[in-house]
């Protein structure tokens, strides 16, 4: 067994359940849709860590050894010199009009003295610090002044939704057809690079919006060059292992291997634990060549991780409380649960760096750029306290180092103030239950309880993989690895005003709604397996909502707002026979979980409203929303009929359990007489169709895994074998396709519907492929459940909690104990 060095002597060895695997991205970080960093590479310091978004949120590792820097986290950042600034780093003026311009629109030259003048950015918004954009398309000039045109690395900053074309004092330097999702920049080739002049140059962009949002904002930068990148070594990576709530690296740096381990302890029996917002960040040293060599380890945060863009200004200070060294920053501005929407970052609340008072380090904050020369202790590390991109930098000396193993442990944690609005109500996050409870406290707790939360994060890791593994093997087991910290960080823990649980998801990279009942839906058997109130607390806000008289309508919501404003519902058209058929489900799979429906009997005259309506219109739906209309709406779909009979099932067994024998009665024999029904409408052969007597058409009926999981026995055996047979004659290099309409597929689906297979070889036959996804994917991100199945290419979304779904097959073995 591998030697465990002083406190963690104790704990129990990894070895027996960390897996090596590859991953779309790394998870490092994580706890909820804000404070969540992630490595797109599978060598750790081969790129900057990044926020599920895509944005920069630097984190940086060096290990010295006898006077050598080896970079083992991270990789230099990008610094940038604004030659004609964008909107987010300072305000500009432009002309503009929203008629087509004459010929020559874009040549310096032109006269654009009958265009209006706006500030930039201009986007579909009435209150917006930039120009409301209401038309099809913009056109847009601007000057900018430069008194030096020596420069390299000469680039395009821009942000734009939707088609834009941009040219350089008259030259095209950028053309693109679609939308970007934030600010990107795009090199200026160098025969471009020469037009640039000394004085006024012109900026002309020009952008169409077809549909949705719009939005243009652009820039011209320099990036700066990094004096330091050639006089650092890279560490050597062995190996990457990753379990439920931790992410080691195997390092090694010229005479020492260094093992660099990254653990959120996201355990969900523990409230407490897992809402509290600090990760461990563990560097395990020891010589790999019987001598002993002098190391020192430095970890270094960006400010970046607490702000929505870089040109936001932010404060930072060290000071010393509860025993502990440590390094704050935030905004300066501290725009408290001012924002709501997809693509963005959380630009209020304070990142925190700590380690033990005892540990000697040397804390300091740096711009970037400046830290690794005051690490390797090259000249004077000027003082900064205010600025934007700075970095919290924290070294420690580990002395003399032989081959017995020593560790240190830096925490990183995120006080967010206040979390979520509820109803208008700003509500702090769960650890924070009143005053009394400091980010401070927590840091203290966590470093106190090191050594056991370790332990105790190793013995689930290791009950999880051996659990999945006997659910469905090897590769499904690290399909659920993959799945659960990524799910469980695309959620916020809060107690309601009522005193109630709220864990409340953002829909990422998919329009960024709060508690959207359709991503639930797919993301509960995680949670019915692991902690039953999580679910409910995934529920009572939809609940809430209705019985609070704030909705109306006789089915359920879609969502309660936009995070991480859960004020009502924000998506513009609701989904009936769907989110009621979900909220149903989910209620019946909660009393199914925990052998009583209390739960179910608070909510008793909600549900049987949404039974009264799934009874009316669920068998034959009519073309409405529903969650698989990727390819369009659709009538009469056969999947969404099967989820109202299942509704009606599950609503029978939870009348059954309450004691109402006559009700339970009623909706079961209506479930059970729509079966005989479905197959008949739906029958085409050897398979079931898309839409009921759309023959040649099919679709994945995994609808009716719950009808299997929860017991039910509404529909025959031959109906899921029928489909799993056919199925496996369907699927392609990377899964199984959603429909006959495309070739993409929704992951968690396919492993619901393989959580039908009668045989461990069928079920393999769905995970194999889905597996070889998650390992070659060229979409470095966190797994996308949205894949093509010829390329393993993300058509959209990322890091969405519905991953969690994953967990079916798990939870089919486990809820009927």
């Amino acid at each position: 067994m591998k030697r465990i060095f002083g406190i963690a002597a104790v704990l129990l060895s990894q070895q027996l359940y960390a897996q090596q695997q590859q991953a779309p991205a790394y998870p490092l970080i994580t706890h909820d849709p804000y404070f969540s960093v992630w490595s797109a590479t599978d060598n750790l310091n081969a790129s900057a860590t990044r926020h599920w978004t895509g944005t920069e949120q630097s984190l940086t590792g060096f290990v010295k050894v006898d006077g050598v820097i080896y970079r083992v986290l991270g990789a230099p950042g990008h610094l940038y010199r604004q030659l004609a600034a964008t909107a987010d780093a300072a305000p500009y003026e432009v002309r503009y009009t929203e008629t087509a311009p004459a010929k020559g629109w874009e040549d310096p030259a032109f006269s654009d003295a009958d265009w209006k003048t706006g500030k930039a950015p201009f986007e579909k918004e009435r209150k917006t610090a930039g120009t409301p954009w209401f038309s099809d398309d913009v056109w847009v000039r601007r000057t900018f002044n430069v008194d030096d045109t020596n420069v390299d690395n000469l680039l395009l900053k821009i942000n734009h939704d939707d088609n834009a074309e941009v040219y350089l004092n008259g030259e095209l330097i950028y053309s693109y057809v679609g939308w970007l999702n934030h600010m990107s920049y795009f090199p200026i080739k160098d025969e471009v690079r020469k037009k640039l002049r000394k004085g006024t140059n012109v900026l002309a962009m020009h952008c169409t919006n077809t549909r949705g949002g719009a939005y243009l904002d652009g820039g011209i930068v320099t990036e700066l060059k990094d004096k330091w990148a050639d006089k650092v070594k890279l560490a050597e990576q062995k190996n990457v292992e990753l379990t439920a709530t931790q992410t080691a690296y195997n390092f090694t740096c010229g005479k020492v291997d260094v093992k660099l381990t990254f653990t959120s302890p996201l355990l969900m029996k523990d409230l407490d634990l897992m809402s509290r917002p600090v990760s461990y960040i563990s560097y395990k040293v020891k010589a790999n060549d019987g001598s002993k060599h002098k190391v020192e380890v430095y970890f270094g945060a960006s400010s970046d991780l607490a702000v929505n863009t870089p040109a936001q200004e932010v404060t930072a200070q060290q000071y010393n409380s509860e025993g502990l060294s440590i390094l704050k920053t935030g905004t300066v501005a501290q725009p408290v649960l001012a924002k709501r929407g997809d693509d963005l970052r959380i630009d209020w609340g304070y990142l925190y760096v700590a380690v033990p008072q005892s540990a000697g380090a040397k804390q300091f904050v740096t711009g970037e750029g400046v830290a690794v020369g005051a690490f390797a202790g090259k000249g004077k590390t000027p003082k900064v306290d205010k600025g934007t991109q700075l970095v919290l930098n924290t070294t420690v000396s580990l002395g003399k180092v032989d081959g017995t193993e020593k560790e240190q442990v830096f925490l990183l944690g995120y006080d967010d103030l206040y979390a979520i609005q509820y109803f208008n109500t700003n509500l702090r996050p769960w650890w924070k239950k009143d005053d009394s409870y400091t980010i401070e406290k927590e840091l203290k707790k966590a470093q106190d309880e090191y050594a056991a939360i370790i332990g105790r994060c190793n013995a689930f890791d290791k009950e999880l993989y051996e659990d999945t593994k006997k659910a469905g093997g090897e590769k499904y087991a690290k399909l659920c690895v993959l799945g659960y910290r990524q799910s469980i960080s695309a959620h916020k823990l809060v107690k309601s005003p009522q005193g109630e649980i709220l864990f409340l998801s953002k829909e990422n990279f998919s329009n960024g709604c709060i508690n959207t009942v359709d991503v639930t839906y797919p993301s509960a058997p995680l949670y019915l397996i692991y902690n039953p109130d999580l679910m409910k607390g995934m529920l009572t806000g939809i609940f809430y909502f209705s019985e609070s008289g704030k909705y109306t309508q006789p089915y359920a919501a879609h969502d309660l707002g936009t995070y991480p404003l859960a004020n009502g519902q924000a998506y513009g058209e609701g989904m009936p026979v769907e989110e009621s058929g979900n909220m149903i489900i989910l209620t019946a799979a909660i009393a199914k979980a925990e052998g009583n429906a209390n739960y179910a009997k608070q909510h008793w005259k909600t549900l049987t409203t949404w039974a009264e309506y799934l009874l009316k219109e669920g068998f034959d739906p009519a073309n409405q929303l529903c969650t698989d209309d990727f390819a369009g709406h659709l009538a009469r779909n056969a999947n969404l009929s099967v989820k109202a009979i299942v509704g009606l099932g599950s609503y029978a067994m939870l009348a059954d359990m309450l004691g109402d024998k006559v009700t339970a009665e009623k909706y079961r024999k209506a479930a059970k007489d729509m079966v005989p029904k479905w197959m008949q409408l739906a029958d085409d052969g050897d398979h079931y169709t898309l839409a009921f007597e759309n023959k040649g058409s099919w679709s994945q009926k995994y609808n009716l895994v719950w009808d299997k999981v929860l017991g039910l026995d509404l529909f025959p055996k031959s109906v899921y074998q029928k489909e799993i047979k056919y199925y496996l004659t369907r699927q392609l290099a990377y899964g199984l396709p959603l429909d006959s309409r495309k070739n993409y597929t929704k992951s968690d689906w396919i492993i619901w519907t393989a959580t039908l297979a009668d045989s461990p070889a069928d079920f393999s036959a769905f995970i194999d492929p889905l597996y070889k996804y998650a390992q070659e994917t060229t979409s470095r991100v966190p797994i996308s459940d949205w894949h093509e199945t010829e390329d393993g290419k993300m058509v959209g979304f990322q890091a969405r909690s519905v991953v969690g779904g994953y967990f079916m097959p798990l939870l089919g073995t486990t809820i009927k104990k």
